[in-house]
């Protein structure tokens, strides 16, 4: 006798439906096939009829399926590899009784299956064990682990992956369910499509019919009813062939978006290398005027020092000329003292010839009587000294800081000696110059972008609702957001997270409150710092509009003008970068300029939002190009 083939017993106690070993079976007695009992209630419920998985027979529901102990005791002890030659002849034979003969049939070719196994059976249950791992690891590899893959839904326990979807029954079947629709010529009318998640798109939702046609004008997939009620005298295709242009014309995009993501990449690599040439230029130019100044500081040392030596050294001429007078004067003083002392002496004399004697004698060597007078000017002279530093020092500093700042100026207004980044963009004739300016809202509404909060760069009294489309202001009160760098932490600002560049856009906001400002800004704006140039209305690179429940007022580069005293809640805001266009509108039934600013963009702009007062209200609006109506020129 050939070796039994084990595989083939373990799957004739294998349940179809959920493709592993029998859970309490039950026998169908129309047909005789074998189902866990609740793989099979759940077959029911799902598809609403009594009829069995495998032929598809239909049947009474008042004949209920028959619990098979048999079966269940077999699998029990193929499981623990503990089944007996003639035991699992007797269980196999007393599996179940059915009236058809073509369920004895089936009774008895799995009794003869199983006489060929027994061998196998009893003498390797470790081999029939991993046989049957083996069948798991192969099953597992076809589970559903992917949210998009298309699962089985005849499947109960394990969702294995579809391969087909059935038109007609609305289901989806993994490859062993699949069978009965192979094979079974009842299923032969039924339309078998790949596996699609929502089969009912695969339907026409109006006449029930399959979508077997695209039509071209409209774009969308169609019935043959369709074709003669709405889509008369359209293109129409069939959707294999459509299938095939609309796949070479994504081969077509995705070989454009190829050579886009290479240019992007180049000049991404070229950024990186002109910021390599940007920090190596400004460190040779630093180090020229680290040298300069430190020229200029030895220029400063060595005139102090001159300076100084000049003071030292008068100070030294002064003083010798005061110690020697001061000297001569001492000498003088003691000669003084010495003629007082004989004038008193003379004064004493009482005999009137010795005193004319002796005073005829002290005339005739009379020291010099004139009276000493010095003029000290030195604290004068010290004052003019420190006047004429000053004055220089002054004059110095003046040279300096004009010098440097005027030509630093002047260098800064020509492009060619600043650091400018410039990038060029390679577009359709329709984004270029010679393109029109738009005019009605449906042209503005061509360059639609759609926009989202950046909730890391909110201030803490802004709050998010209406799922996140919509920003107020609910100062005192703040908001326990987590701290970010880029988050602003003394205007109540948020940015948004797109940023636009070198093309068109245009975008619109439904504002409410006193102190809503709409603008646009550079994202290297500061976020953490209470200056005027943190705000979008205080620096050069911010430019914004604010209602202030009167009337606009036109914000750029901390500089305020009136606008248009009309209030308007609905705020269209276009931007045309590479013609330095940025323009606010009131959107009504015509599009209202509030005001144009022409200015020279040197950076991607972002839209920025200032909520300066409670309850101010900002809110992003989703723009529907199909369904806009046309309004009248500007």
């Amino acid at each position: 006798m050939a070796a039994p083939d084990s595989s083939m017993l373990g799957k004739q106690l294998t349940c179809s439906i959920c493709l592993d070993f029998f859970k309490s079976p039950v026998t169908l007695t129309s047909c005789g096939h074998n189902f866990c009992k609740g793989c099979l209630e759940h077959f029911w419920e799902m598809i609403h009829i009594h009829s069995c998985p495998q032929c598809k027979e239909i049947f009474d529901s008042d004949l209920p399926p028959q619990e098979n102990a048999a079966l269940n005791g077999l699998v029990e002890k193929w499981k623990e590899g503990m089944i007996e030659p003639q035991e699992l002849e007797g269980k196999v034979g007393q599996e179940t009784e059915v009236p058809e003969q073509s369920c004895q049939s089936e009774a008895r070719a799995k009794l003869e299956t199983s006489k060929e196994c027994e061998q196998e059976l009893t003498c390797k249950p470790l081999d029939t064990e991993t046989e049957r791992k083996a069948i798991e690891n192969e099953q597992s590899d076809e589970i559903v682990t992917d949210l998009d893959e298309v699962a089985c839904d005849s499947c109960i326990d394990k969702k294995l992956k579809a391969v087909k979807s059935c038109l007609t029954c609305m289901v989806s079947y993994c490859e062993s369910h699949l069978r009965p629709h192979l094979e079974n010529a009842a299923f032969k009318n039924h339309k078998l499509i790949h596996p699609m998640k929502n089969i009912e798109q695969g339907k026409c939702c109006v006449h029930e019919q399959y979508l077997d046609f695209f039509c071209k004008n409209d774009q969308c997939c169609i019935c043959t009813e369709c074709t003669v009620e709405k889509h008369v005298n359209h293109e129409v295709i069939s959707v294999a062939r459509a299938k095939t242009e609309k796949e070479n014309e994504l081969r077509e995009t995705k070989i454009n978006v190829d050579k886009k993501i290479k240019a992007v990449e180049n000049a991404i690599e070229k950024l990186q290398s002109n910021i390599s040439c940007i920090f190596n230029s400004v460190s040779e130019v630093k180090s020229n005027v680290e040298k300069q100044f430190k020229d200029l500081t030895e220029a400063v040392q060595v005139a102090q020092r001159e300076v100084l030596g000049f003071l030292d050294e008068s100070e030294q001429k002064s003083l010798k000329q005061a110690s020697g007078i001061r000297t001569h004067l001492e000498n003088n003083s003691i000669q003084l003292n010495k003629t007082k002392q004989q004038v008193e002496a003379l004064m004493k004399l009482k005999n009137r010839v010795q005193f004319l004697q002796e005073f005829c004698e002290w005339k005739k060597s009379k020291p010099d009587d004139m009276l000493p007078s010095v003029y000290i000017g030195l604290i004068d002279k010290l004052a003019g000294i420190s006047a004429a530093v000053s004055e220089s020092t002054e004059n110095i500093k003046q040279l300096l800081q004009t010098s440097y700042k005027e030509k630093l100026n002047a260098y800064s207004k020509e492009e060619q000696l600043g650091f400018k980044t410039t990038v060029a963009v390679i577009c359709a004739l329709k984004y270029g110059r010679r393109e029109k300016q738009p005019k009605t809202r449906n042209d503005f509404l061509k360059y639609a972008a759609t926009l989202a909060f950046d909730q890391n760069t909110a201030h803490r009294y802004l709050r998010f609702i209406n799922d996140n489309l919509k920003v107020s202001n609910t100062s005192p009160w703040l908001h326990q957001y987590p701290d970010h760098p880029e988050r602003f932490e003394h205007w109540r600002q948020v940015l948004c997270t797109e940023s636009f560049y070198m093309g068109r856009c245009y975008w619109e906001v439904e504002i409410s409150g006193e102190g809503s400002h709409v603008g646009m800004t550079y994202k290297s704006i500061d976020r953490k710092g209470d200056k005027n140039s943190g705000c979008i209305t205080g620096n050069d690179f911010s430019w914004c509009i604010q209602w202030t429940g009167k009337e606009f007022l036109v914000w750029h580069g901390g500089v305020e003008i009136p606008g248009k005293d009309e209030k308007f809640s609905r705020i269209g805001v276009y931007l045309d970068y590479q013609n330095n266009i940025l323009s606010f509108y009131g959107v009504s039934e015509t599009m209202n300029l509030i005001h144009k600013f022409e200015s020279s963009f040197t950076e991607p702009l972002c839209p920025a939002f200032y909520l300066a007062k409670k309850e101010a209200s900002v809110s992003l609006l989703l723009l529907d190009v199909e369904a806009a109506q046309n309004t009248k020129p500007i």
